[in-house]
């Protein structure tokens, strides 16, 4: 009898394939994230005054929203989607850990962090593409009168305390920090990532938990953030880039002869 089986070699072979794959795909992401969320911040800096604006009377808020016309909401619109792009890599980033990194409660704990801080973020974000042009039509209406153009500064203020500071900034501050901080703990067990961008993330994740202080009162606590978030796209990059320069994990082979059990050699000999 000939074993029309395939041969264990070949299983191996494109199990690394994909394995290769997958890893330039999540290095590819890793490296896009940050890259897309500094430009459209960088963006938004200079054609709205962001993030400064955002701590000015809802009066001037909706003047200079509605100055930037569609551009304006095109950009707020790909900015809301860093958070999203940030999702799938968390997600394979995690996988690739777990193939040459021991199991750890930091890679369980990695994922719906990430799932988390996408969410949040995202929410708080796309108010300024859905919500907030229709707030800016009605406040900058002649036809509107003073009891209307009140109750929709009490809306967009409403909608930017809570989808903006509260979840956005808040949650998004805290749920991406302990990413973060999860996934640097984790890649000390991998011989792809040097011990140094372990601690880079940890310092990021520092300095974006920095800003859960701005609240109270701490007027450091804002720059030490901005600064954090620098330091979290540089580590994004530089994990990237280790992804791509990292061999395949050894642990593939291993897990590749696990599967020739005896039993599973005994009947290919047989046939």
């Amino acid at each position: 009898m000939t074993d029309s089986a395939t041969p264990p070699q070949t299983d191996a072979a494109s199990a690394t394939t994909s394995d290769r794959r997958v890893r330039r795909l999540t290095a590819a992401l890793l490296i896009a994230v940050p890259v897309l969320f500094n430009v459209c911040f960088l963006l938004l800096q200079t054609t709205f005054g962001y993030p400064e604006i955002l701590r000015q009377p809802a009066d001037e808020i909706l003047q200079r929203f509605a100055a930037g016309g569609p551009a304006l909401v095109a950009l707020w619109y790909a900015f809301a989607l860093t958070p999203v792009l940030f999702l799938p890599a968390a997600v394979l980033l995690r996988r690739t850990l777990a193939q040459d990194a021991p199991a750890s409660v930091w890679l369980e704990l990695a994922t719906p962090l990430a799932v988390a801080a996408c969410l949040v973020q995202t929410l708080g974000l796309l108010r300024w593409t859905f919500l907030v042009p229709a707030l800016a039509r009605t406040y900058l209406d002649p036809a509107t009168d003073a009891a209307a153009r009140a109750a929709t500064v009490a809306v967009f203020q409403a909608f930017h305390q809570y989808a903006g500071v509260a979840a956005g900034e808040h949650l998004g501050y805290l749920f991406t920090a302990a990413w973060t901080a999860a996934i640097s703990l984790a890649m000390r067990g991998s011989p792809v990532f040097r011990r140094w961008i372990s601690w880079l993330g940890l310092v990021a994740a520092g300095g974006i938990l920095a800003g859960l202080l701005e609240p109270a009162g701490l007027a450091a606590a804002g720059a030490v953030n901005a600064l954090g978030y620098v330091v979290w796209s540089l580590w994004l990059i530089v994990a990237g880039v280790a992804l791509l320069r990292g061999r395949a994990p050894a642990a593939l082979p291993a897990r590749a002869g696990r599967a020739l059990d005896p039993a599973a050699v005994a009947a290919g000999s047989a046939g």
